[in-house]
């Protein structure tokens, strides 16, 4: 994928086409120093309580010399420690990783052509069923110059395995972006998932995936930073795990991976631009368990529904127009829980359930903590009066 100068947020799948004086000045002074120096010490030696003074400053300096060089023998210790865990983590994980790669059709201004993209995933169950990122199996996107079509095929790789396995896509949500492939094949080593609600920033961090084409490649680091909001170029919107190991295009859908070996994120997303390095994101894992389950059992995750499209308003806009903060509904969807519910376009909403929302994300998120069927407590702003009314949520089409 190519880069640009701003820095942006890219999914790390990898996409390839088949188609037919300073110096001078600063070692005066350095010598000065040196000069003024030694005519200060050759002058002090020449009184007796300073020079004595002098010699026991410098067998201190010793001293310490001797104890920092203590302490970097000790750091070259932990080092050896460091380096044995890795081992043992990218031992317990390499096995439980895969390489894909997808085959797809291009429809441009040029004519058709043929391309293929590169991810990673990993195993969830011994019987063939990989996780691994939306963006890398359904890639299908089109403008006016050109149209990619979703994956024409899926080809996995295991690991020490020189068989390529034909997957199919189970299910897809483009929300969370994640995905469940399978291939047939049985006796797989599924990963071992960790508790990413738990991961400090600090701590040890590895990750194993795909990196352009080149499977079965581990890169280490330490978590950055938790809970790290971030917004992608196409406007969605993530709660992340940063880290600095190294993630390329091809590791998308790999494991990010804690000091046990067990698996603590889903590699995602990176940062690219000009003087931008080490900073890459991975899903937290403690989120997808749920997604995992429900793209197998339905081939989509089933969420509560309510059925509106609007846009928070703040105080100012608020005052303009003589309204009152909170989210104004500009669309109500034609049989959906709002419309049952009574809810009319240019309403604007203050609370849900309980809570006083002013973006469209915060009743989102307040929304999903529910399931299909749970009754809602709304309180909307309508024609200068606020009124209570009940929402019974639906599903999501």
């Amino acid at each position: 994928m190519e880069e640009n100068n701003d820095n942006t947020f890219k999914s790390v799948g990898s996409y390839k086409g088949k188609s037919r004086g300073f110096g001078k000045n600063v070692f005066v002074s350095f010598l000065s120093g040196i000069v003024g120096a030694s005519l200060v010490v050759g002058t002090c030696f020449g009184i007796p309580e300073i020079k004595e003074k002098m010699i026991g400053e410098q067998n201190k300096e010793k001293e310490d010399v001797k104890q920092t060089t203590t302490q970097v023998n000790a750091t070259a210790v932990s080092l050896t420690e460091y380096s044995d865990t890795a081992i043992g983590v990218a031992a317990k994980v390499l096995p439980s990783i895969v390489g894909i790669e997808i085959e797809y059709s291009v429809n441009s201004i040029f004519g058709k052509s043929t391309g293929s993209a590169t991810g990673s995933g990993i195993i969830i169950s011994e019987d063939g069923y990989i996780l691994t990122n939306n963006h890398v199996v359904n890639s299908a996107s089109s403008n006016s110059y050109y149209q990619v079509s979703t994956a024409g095929a899926i080809k996995v790789k295991l690991y020490n395995d020189e068989t390529v396995y034909d997957a199919k896509i189970i299910g897809t949500d483009d929300q969370t972006d994640l995905a469940v492939i399978k291939i047939d094949k049985t006796g797989l080593t599924p990963a071992e998932f960790g508790n990413s609600d738990n991961v400090v920033v600090g701590e040890f961090a590895m990750a194993i995936g795909n990196p352009l084409g080149l499977a079965t490649s581990a890169t280490c680091g330490i978590i950055s930073a938790v809970n790290r909001d971030i917004t992608t170029s196409d406007n969605k919107k993530y709660t992340v795990i940063q880290t600095d190991a190294a993630i390329n295009s091809g590791n998308s859908g790999g494991a990010l991976v804690n000091s046990k070996g067990q698996v603590i994120g889903i590699n995602t997303l990176k940062l690219s631009g000009d003087g931008v390095e080490g900073i890459g994101f991975a899903i937290p894992i403690s989120s997808t368990t749920d997604i995992s389950k429900q793209l197998i059992d339905h081939s989509k995750v089933i969420r509560p529904y309510v059925g509106i499209e609007g846009m928070g308003i703040n105080k100012e806009t608020a005052e303009r127009y003589k309204l009152v903060e909170g989210v104004y509904i500009k669309v109500v969807e034609d049989f959906g829980a709002a419309q049952k519910a009574g809810i009319k376009a240019g309403d604007v909403i203050t609370e849900f359930d309980g809570k006083e929302v002013k973006t469209v994300e915060e009743i989102t998120e307040l929304k999903n903590k529910h399931n299909i069927g749970d009754t809602i407590k709304i309180k909307i702003f309508r024609n200068g009066e606020y009124k209570d009314i009940e929402l019974i949520l639906g599903e999501q089409p």
